[in-house]
């Protein structure tokens, strides 16, 4: 499994992914945290506008980082190579995963100097900024989850990215239906509880919730069981 991880990442920054991904994500969310949501003029001492931006950078950053997880081993049809190695299917899994997760905490790692830098212009509670930090690599981890199942169904990157990026805008955003339309308490706490960013919110506050904590754990299991099974499925066909 450890090969398979290394085999991964040296992929990701063999290939301009990596970097491509890397410098959008610490762009975009600087820029929309100084310039659009303008945090010097808020007089606040918080980073819930940088953190809260993730969920929706990650539709696209994401679906980037996993798209060639499955799809491209099938088109250069080495996937049948990998499937006949002496190594179960959820190691399989797991190494692609594992690797695509150490390449998002690098990320993560990479916009600390954002917070550090800007400690000095007032009381920030560190605290809760670790929170938030734990939350955006849960979220991130069921992610990456869903985009590798995808990838596992996907002949070639292009598909597996457009359908990715389908999957997290609308598991991301499906909360927002109840901001929108007046629903039964019942529905709006179902639609709720599917909704990656509405789990994310507690994170955002800095606060960690065990239940939400449990949710983005059940989520990247039961996707990265569900890849386990594609592949269970395709070794035996």
């Amino acid at each position: 499994m450890g090969s398979i991880i290394l085999k991964e990442l040296r992929g990701y920054f063999n290939t301009p992914i990596a970097y491509i991904v890397i410098i959008f994500v610490l762009e975009f969310t600087t820029i929309w945290f100084l310039y659009i949501q303008q945090f010097l003029y808020q007089n606040v001492a918080s980073m819930g506008g940088f953190f809260g931006a993730l969920p929706v950078i990650y539709i696209i950053a994401l679906p980037a980082l996993t798209m060639r997880a499955w799809a491209e081993e099938r088109r250069q049809g080495t996937s049948e190579i990998l499937l006949t190695l002496p190594i179960s299917e959820g190691r399989l899994v797991a190494g692609k995963f594992l690797a695509a997760l150490i390449l998002l905490s690098l990320i993560a790692l990479l916009t600390l100097p954002l917070p550090l830098t800007l400690s000095p212009l007032g009381r920030f509670q560190f605290g809760p900024i670790a929170g938030q930090y734990i939350g955006i690599i849960l979220l991130g981890a069921a992610g990456i989850a869903i985009g590798q199942f995808i990838s596992a169904f996907s002949s070639n990157q292009i598909t597996s990215f457009l359908f990715s990026v389908v999957a997290l805008l609308f598991i991301t955003l499906v909360g927002q239906v109840n901001t929108i339309a007046q629903l039964p308490n019942w529905l709006a706490s179902g639609i709720n509880y599917f909704s990656l960013d509405y789990h994310f919110q507690s994170f955002d506050k800095g606060i960690i919730d065990t239940r939400d904590v449990i949710y983005f754990l059940v989520m990247t299991g039961f996707f990265l069981y569900l890849n386990t099974k594609v592949l269970v499925l395709r070794r035996w066909s």
